[in-house]
């Protein structure tokens, strides 16, 4: 397996990093769908090749909506991010918390909207982007470790539901859920990283945590 032949929906993929990952994803021969609130945010990717959608990935009703009108895909990765941070337990803020929330939002909302899709593809990935500090909480990130790890649980969950499906219905796994997790982000190792999702069965994959080595944990 490869990616090349996949459609691959990038949910939020008007950073950086979601133009790297579309650009990786379309040289490996994918068909690259990026969503984001701003069609001028994405023209940058438009222009790489991708298709693009005008959708909030942290709305349930836009996401099933773009599902209803694709008839295939076989991979979601879910970029939708931001830090706030810093000040010591006393300066997590409650509006620091809330602007981080659309993480966890966007991969509860595109889980559940391509959720028949992934697993009617021979080779379904839902993947997130997660953070070294949920492993190692710090004071000053509390409320982005806790967003990030309760996106991690929302991961694992969707691993065990692809699963039960699979052993259910008694048939081979096909889809995977995943998390990748990094101390900083640098968007060619995201990208080779998600790159190789289809070069590994769904078995070796479903349910991992994946520590991309973007930096290690004790860079200075």
């Amino acid at each position: 397996m490869s990616a090349t032949g996949r459609v691959i929906l990038l949910a939020g993929a008007t950073s950086d990093a979601g133009l790297t990952l579309a650009r990786v994803l379309m040289d490996a021969g994918a068909r690259v769908i990026a969503t984001g609130r701003s069609a001028e945010r994405l023209v940058a990717v438009r222009e790489a090749g991708a298709q693009v959608e005008v959708a909030d990935a942290t709305s349930f009703d836009e996401m099933s909506a773009l599902a209803g009108r694709l008839d295939a895909v076989d991979g979601v990765i879910s970029l939708v991010g931001g830090w706030r941070g810093g000040g010591g337990l006393a300066g997590q803020s409650d509006e620091d918390f809330a602007a981080l929330l659309p993480a966890l939002e966007a991969v509860r909302t595109t889980s559940r909207a391509f959720d028949a899709l992934l697993q009617a593809s021979d080779a379904g990935r839902f993947a997130i982007v997660s953070s070294t500090a949920v492993a190692r909480p710090l004071a000053g990130g509390a409320n982005y470790a806790a967003v990030k790890a309760a996106s991690e649980a929302w991961a694992r969950a969707v691993a065990q539901g692809f699963a039960k499906t699979a052993r259910d219905a008694g048939v081979p796994l096909r889809a995977a859920s995943v998390i990748f997790r990094a101390k900083a982000l640098e968007p060619d190792a995201l990208a080779t990283a998600v790159a190789g999702l289809w070069d590994a069965a769904a078995p070796d994959l479903n349910d991992r945590v994946i520590d991309i080595g973007w930096f290690s944990e004790h860079s200075a």
